[in-house]
């Protein structure tokens, strides 16, 4: 069974950085697109950012644009998501996914991820 799991989330102080790491179980995963999502409490869970499997195409939604970088090491079956400049609304569970189907695009369509972490917490303080 495919497993993705994420690490490196805590609690930071506004201003701060903070990388994520998804580890994803099987090598085949180096040819999905991958995708942040993150969810705070009350809020719908949302895509904050994508990259597709050869890591030359990215998306990045609004409100972590500029601040957020998404990145892959395929060697290492692993996806990161380095956050800089953060801010209290930034905390959320965060989770990582991966596209159903093999292909080469930043997929931007929750419904087009069919492989999910567990999530890690960050928490932003001011």
């Amino acid at each position: 069974q495919v497993q993705l799991v994420e690490s490196g989330g805590g609690l930071v102080q506004a201003g701060g950085s903070l990388r994520l790491s998804c580890a994803a179980s099987r090598r085949t995963f180096s040819m999905h697109a991958m995708g942040w999502f993150r969810q705070a409490p009350g809020k719908e869970r949302e895509l904050i950012a994508a990259i597709n499997w050869s890591g030359g195409t990215t998306y990045y939604a609004d409100s972590v644009k500029g601040r957020f970088t998404i990145s892959r090491d395929n060697a290492k079956n692993t996806v990161y998501l380095q956050m800089n400049s953060v801010k209290p609304e930034d905390t959320a569970v965060y989770y990582c996914a991966a596209a159903k189907y093999p292909n080469n695009v930043a997929v931007v369509t929750t419904t087009e991820y069919g492989y999910w972490g567990q999530g890690t917490q960050v928490t932003v303080s001011s």
